[in-house]
């Protein structure tokens, strides 16, 4: 089984333009993500896509591998699927370019999900992590996910789900974390599928294949890291990296 992880990178997020490319310690954001990804050991090739040069310019002067996108895409599966379509691969671990933090433990939860997935009837797999503090759950730049029995994803959201209409139900709160593998069939299939309402509402590109019947497992970690979205995030992951 050939396993790679591809990091999609903007330049221009909306949210913090040019947050990929801030100071982290001595290095560019998206440059501490790629080394934290590549020292894990666990991928034949570690690669960023990117529609930017200043981004695809930074990985290779720090010796890494980059690849620049031919079209423009409005999430980083596009931009995955697109750079893999004739790669000779099974697996692709898409790493987001704001998580310096990836840790290799979870990275290896997804890949066994794989590994013991015989039938092949698993799509993707992603990671939660259980949350518990209000202002989180109830955040909209916090992606929760609810899951059945098995751990498969029923629904993604911005808002609080399941909603505690009745609070003396014990619930769990459950995180998105952005770090998906997938199987390479499905990837190239959202590809060609078009965006339909679900994720057109809630602008979370996970809702496409849930919205054409693909299946998710979900993997639960422990390790939350900080995902950089806002300058008050980058200035959080400064800290944590001291």
């Amino acid at each position: 089984m050939k396993i790679i992880s591809m990091i999609p990178a903007r330049y221009s997020a909306s949210r913090f333009p040019g947050k990929l490319m801030q100071d982290l310690g001595g290095k560019s954001v998206i440059v501490r993500t790629y080394e934290a990804t590549a020292n894990t050991n666990l991928f034949d090739d570690v690669i960023v896509v990117t529609d930017s040069d200043i981004i695809y310019n930074e990985i290779i002067n720090h010796g890494g591998k980059a690849m620049m996108s031919k079209k423009e895409h409005e999430c980083g599966s596009d931009r995955i699927a697109e750079a893999i379509e004739f790669l000779d691969i099974d697996i692709v671990i898409n790493v987001q370019g704001d998580e310096p933090f990836t840790d290799k433990e979870s990275l290896e939860k997804l890949i066994a999900v794989f590994k013991d997935d015989h039938d092949k009837n698993i799509d993707l797999a992603s990671l939660m992590v259980h949350i518990t503090g209000e202002e989180d759950i109830n955040s909209p730049n916090t992606v929760k996910v609810v899951v059945d029995q098995s751990n498969f994803a029923l629904y993604f959201s911005r808002n609080p789900i399941p909603y505690p209409r009745d609070k003396s139900i014990p619930v769990k709160y459950f995180k998105h974390k952005g770090v998906y593998a997938f199987r390479k069939q499905a990837l190239l299939d959202f590809y060609r599928f078009p965006m339909l309402t679900l994720e057109a509402s809630e602008k979370l590109e996970q809702l496409r294949y849930l919205e054409y019947g693909k299946r998710i497992k979900m993997v639960e970690t422990t390790t939350e890291g900080v995902e950089i979205d806002t300058p008050e995030d980058l200035e959080r992951a400064k800290k944590a990296w001291k």
